[in-house]
């Protein structure tokens, strides 16, 4: 197939010595890591126990008793070790890299001889392997583990992970196809296909994207998989009892697990978030291997549906509790909504994928949007408490409210349906992969994060280092370093949210009027020590819903730079839906260093309306003025417990 024009390549050598980030990773590194540890090995007091590593010890005959655990409990050991790999990038921890040896050797004794690896079916249901790839996520915990091979092996050079993934691939490719005899499924929940192409990236064999290929094109076909897989399941015996259509998808049908259709059909953003994420990443990868122009041009029509009809201002996104899925377009509510923190994870990764199909704005926009906003929030700032549902509004009427129970008030110390705590930290601990992408002679700044970064442009090593205090400023140096001269292309994002950017080449203005895509191309002859300095406006933006978006009109939310922010109980007082902001308020910021790790705060003076004694009244409200403060939202709830929204009325 013809390659697609706009094609770049991810760049991998990447330090990253941003104040902001380095902070989230050696968090990661210090405290995630090792908590999670204990929470795989249930050594964390008062949470629900994970029973994740014990499931391996029995599977490997070296502990005794029962499976316990979710169907894809095995995942969260896959997101663990994956975390790990990134992590000994930035932090080499030689007892750290022997735990995970150990686990990976546990792994290797658990699996069996025909290559087959899944606790679940090895301990709870032996002869029912692919009896229920709907539901079970048999594929989807293969893929984790999958993914978590190929960044040990990138990390570590270590191979042994590897192998055990790769002899599992070569069963599932045994079992998986179009020819006589083979199972003609894929998987309820997506994964495998994105992991399939990243184990194809480091082994160069042809089968590992052919596999791929197949899980993607085969999904949604008539007749339905699932339909018939539901039908053979009639006739065995099975651990579970809800197999049947009046209790599966919560009532949404195929559309849940994004298999109504074939995906080149599919244009509108359906079903359970996650598993959407996952499925459009893949097809991204796939499109970028194999030149598939209509299969990007499907990615293209989804992107616009989730991001021009179905995603908070916070990038958060899967409106409904019911399925963790995505409604009606404009349907955002913010009190009752769910927006999982796996699925801006999953955002986050998609954006990252669209920008090696097509190094454009909106892409990197949202993945800034995501990175800095919806995700991070999932995470307290000692990294030990979590969300999985991430609010935009918490009240106190939500504890009385059976349908807003998901809606949790601050975080919690571990789940027993765990995937968001192990996907955000290894977000954080991998996110220097979604700074750059390359061509052969072209450098893509997608994400200002200071550090710096050695790659081959021209045919000549470049070395590119960023310096800066983002994104509390907008001051951005960037220094080149070259042996030899040599002639390249920087391209450097100028972000949606800025009204005026300026630039300059050692000293000497750049005009930033014509932009291509929203990049400033930079295109010369550069020398050791040429620096490039940019000027990011990073004036307080009120922002506001299409109309459309009837929950919030009459409202406004505060960013500044790429920070959606809040308000809190905390320095606002109770009733937060009584604040006003006037539409004449100055709004200033600052920046705090003692605050929530150090973050700019924003003041405006506004008004706060009185409650009265009558229910209802046809009287005039009291208003008195009062002083709002807003806080980014990642960092709410990191104080006290209280009343928190993004949207305030305005007047």
């Amino acid at each position: 197939m013809k390659s697609l024009v706009n094609i770049t390549n991810p760049v991998k050598r990447v330090v990253v010595e941003d104040q902001f980030w380095k902070t989230y990773k050696h968090i990661v590194a210090k405290e995630v890591i090792p908590y999670q540890w204990k929470a795989l090995n249930d050594e964390l007091p008062d949470t629900e126990p994970s029973h994740a590593i014990e499931n391996f010890r029995i599977a490997a005959g070296e502990s005794s008793g029962e499976y316990y655990g979710m169907v894809f409990q095995d995942s969260d050991v896959a997101k663990w070790l994956e975390t790990v790999a990134y992590s000994l990038r930035d932090f080499p921890n030689k007892e750290l890299e022997e735990n995970a040896d150990e686990v990976i050797a546990l792994l290797g004794r658990a699996q069996r001889k025909d290559g087959y690896l899944n606790t679940y079916y090895m301990l709870k249901e032996p002869n029912n392997r692919w009896t229920n790839l709907r539901d079970n996520h048999e594929l989807y915990c293969a893929g984790h583990f999958i993914e978590a091979a190929v960044a040990y092996y990138e990390s570590t050079g270590k191979k042994e992970f590897l192998h055990i993934m790769e002899k599992y691939v070569e069963l599932i490719d045994s079992v998986f196809g179009l020819e006589d005899g083979k199972i003609k499924g894929y998987p309820g929940h997506e994964e495998i296909e994105l992991a399939l192409v990243r184990l194809f990236d480091v082994t160069t064999n042809s089968r590992h994207l052919k596999l791929a290929q197949y899980f993607i094109e085969q999904r949604g076909q008539r007749p339905n998989y699932f339909s018939e897989e539901m039908e053979k399941r009639k006739t065995i015996e099975t651990a579970q009892t809800w197999n049947d259509d009046t209790h599966i998808n919560f009532g949404l049908g195929y559309e849940y697990q994004q298999a109504h259709k074939p995906v080149r059909q599919q244009k509108e953003a359906v079903g359970h978030a996650v598993r959407a994420m996952y499925l459009y990443i893949a097809m991204a990868d796939l499109a970028a291997k194999t030149g598939d122009h209509s299969l990007k041009e499907t990615c293209d029509i989804l992107w616009d549906d989730v991001i021009k009809h179905k995603m908070y201002i916070t990038a958060g996104i899967g409106s409904a509790v019911n399925g963790e899925a995505f409604t009606c377009n404009h349907d955002l509510p913010n009190d009752s909504m769910y927006c999982e923190t796996c699925a801006s994870v999953g955002l986050a990764f998609w954006a990252n994928r669209m920008l090696r199909l097509d190094p454009n704005r909106k892409y990197a926009d949202v993945l800034e949007q995501a990175l800095y906003n919806g995700t991070l929030s999932g995470m307290d700032l000692d990294g030990k408490r979590f969300f999985y549902v991430n609010p935009l509004e918490v009240n106190s009427f939500q504890k009385n409210r059976k349908d807003q129970e998901h809606v949790k008030t601050e975080r919690q110390k571990w789940f027993f349906c765990a995937c968001c705590p192990p996907n955000l930290a290894r977000m954080i601990a991998s996110v220097e992969d979604n700074v750059y992408t390359q061509t052969d002679d072209t450098l893509y700044t997608h994400l200002y994060i200071a550090g710096n970064v050695q790659t081959v442009l021209s045919e000549q090593k470049v070395e590119l280092t960023q310096t800066h205090n983002y994104p509390w400023e907008g001051n951005i140096a960037l220094t080149v370093n070259v042996e030899n001269l040599a002639e390249f292309k920087l391209a450097l994002r100028i972000p949606g949210w800025c009204k005026a950017a300026s630039a300059k080449v050692n000293g000497e203005t750049v005009a930033v009027n014509e932009l291509e895509k929203g990049y400033l191309i930079i295109d010369r002859i550069w020398q050791k020590g040429d620096t490039v300095t940019l000027e990011l406006d990073m004036a307080v933006l009120k922002m506001r819903s299409n109309p459309l978006v009837s929950m919030n009109q009459g409202q406004t939310a505060l960013q500044r730079g790429p920070i959606v922010y809040c308000i809190e109980e905390v320095d606002n007082g109770a009733n937060l839906a009584g604040i006003r902001l006037s539409k004449q308020s100055n709004i200033t910021s600052q920046y705090e260093p003692n605050l929530l790790n150090g973050v700019v705060t924003l003041k405006a003076e506004g008004y706060r309306i009185e409650p009265t004694s009558e229910l209802y009244h046809s009287e005039p409200l009291e208003m008195h003025p009062q002083t709002i403060t807003a806080i980014p939202y990642y960092a709410w709830c990191n104080r006290k417990k209280g009343e928190m929204r993004v949207w305030i009325y305005e007047m």
